[in-house]
């Protein structure tokens, strides 16, 4: 297991909490990781819900109806994020780039009972990956930000029924665990503080529902549920170490619709729509010490827009691209000098290899570039954990991703499973 970094805060404390699932240079809204799967990687993720890859059960578990006898994926993704951030007020500096590269894995499994069942299991890094200033950063110095590290890895097993050809429908469960250490950050009365180490298992659902209307058309609509943690952990502060509970991190609901829609033979249209409740995310109260400590973030709900295509160049070979809108639920009100997320555009491409009957090879490449990105002192609306200080950040993220496919048993093509009444 690997951790990954997130931040403390007065308010800032409310960094405490996005550490749970905070990523330097977010790449799926706040701190969520998006990076699960190869296949979606090259075209931006555009479709994943409809179906695709069996990594496709993340979006929607209903997908699972592709699969033919015992098939697995192995993803591995590469993040390079770049977040340059610039102090412009009270004292001007430059505090270089504050994000941390990080691998994030995930793993796949489906097998068919028989034409209606399906059963899968996936595991995934939802949430997570790091920032960090340096020791004699003004940032730091000032008890304003310094380390974040945020781990998570979830499980997630699920069963789908396939009723017929055109309808599928799949319910799962999810375990997830996560990890947070936070170091470097002022907290009144109790001062610079670190939460060191703090970890909880919280649970939630899955569902999802696959439609295919007609014949190279395929709509799926997946449901992951909030999952709330109770991270427990002891904060190391200048007047004592306090064992202390972050009550109610809620990690939110997010909604994915997808679109798999064959235009020619060989050549298929994508488009997605996701929606993430990060608006439950508002303020969580750290427990446990002499006084309560709030911890507010006032999120907003965040949207992702994607449009992508596949083409079959050869029945070995597919290549494909996508792009990709996605609206942070930070702004100027909410984001931190630990987060300083925002607006960005993705884009994407990547190819799939047939490599023999039963393996296959995918890979995905995106670049991401942030808007402009403002880090507005509380004074003058910004977070309290921001104190007085005024600034900007430049972002972008590259992200390379590489799947390993294999199938065992099932038909030698992959014909559609004719429901017997």
């Amino acid at each position: 297991m690997h951790k990954l970094k997130r931040h403390l805060g007065h308010s800032v404390a409310a960094a405490a909490l996005i550490a749970v699932t905070t990523s330097s240079m977010a790449h799926a809204g706040a701190f969520a990781l998006r990076e699960q799967s190869a296949y979606g990687q090259g075209m931006a993720f555009a479709g994943m819900a409809a179906g695709g890859s069996l990594s496709s059960m993340f979006w929607n578990p209903a997908t699972l109806s592709a699969v033919m006898g015992f098939q697995s994926e192995s993803v591995i993704s590469y993040i390079a994020p770049r977040s340059d951030v610039d102090v412009l007020s009270p004292f001007p500096q430059n505090e270089g780039d504050i994000a941390e590269n990080a691998p994030v894995p995930a793993s796949y499994y489906g097998y068919r009972v028989n034409d209606k069942i399906i059963l899968g299991l996936g595991i995934n890094a939802p949430f997570g990956l790091a920032t960090k200033y340096d020791y004699n950063s003004l940032v730091r110095t000032s008890g304003i930000a310094g380390t974040t590290e945020v781990f998570t890895m979830a499980a997630n097993p699920v069963v789908a029924y396939q009723f017929n050809d055109y309808l599928t429908v799949a319910v799962g469960a999810v375990v997830e665990y996560a990890n947070v250490r936070l170091t470097g950050q002022a907290l009144p009365v109790f001062g610079v503080s670190a939460l060191d180490d703090a970890d909880d298992v919280g649970f939630g659902i899955t569902a999802g529902i696959q439609l295919k209307p007609m014949d190279g058309t395929e709509i799926g609509i997946g449901y992951r549920s909030r999952i709330d943690h109770d991270i427990e952990g002891p904060l190391v502060t200048q007047i004592g170490t306090f064992d202390v509970e972050a009550d109610g991190f809620d990690l939110p609901d997010k909604v994915s619709v997808g679109l798999r829609q064959r235009i020619m033979d060989g050549f298929r249209l994508t488009a997605g729509i996701e929606w993430a409740n990060w608006s439950r995310f508002e303020t969580v109260t750290l427990s446990g010490a002499p006084a309560a400590i709030p911890l507010g973030f006032e999120y907003e709900d965040s949207w992702y827009f994607a449009l992508g295509g596949e083409y079959d160049v050869n029945p070995d070979l597919t290549v494909r691209a996508g792009v990709a809108r996605e609206l942070s639920p930070n702004d100027n009100a909410n984001r931190s000098f630990r987060l300083p997320d925002n607006d960005r555009w993705w884009f994407s491409a990547g190819a799939s290899y047939q490599a023999t009957e039963r393996f296959s090879f995918d890979v995905g490449y995106s670049y991401i570039t942030a808007d402009d990105t403002d880090l507005v002192p509380a004074a003058a609306g910004g977070p309290l954990s921001n104190g007085p200080f005024d600034g900007t950040s430049d972002g972008s993220v590259h992200i390379l991703s590489a799947a390993l496919k294999m199938k065992f048993g099932g038909p030698r093509t992959e014909e559609p499973i004719v429901a017997k009444y």
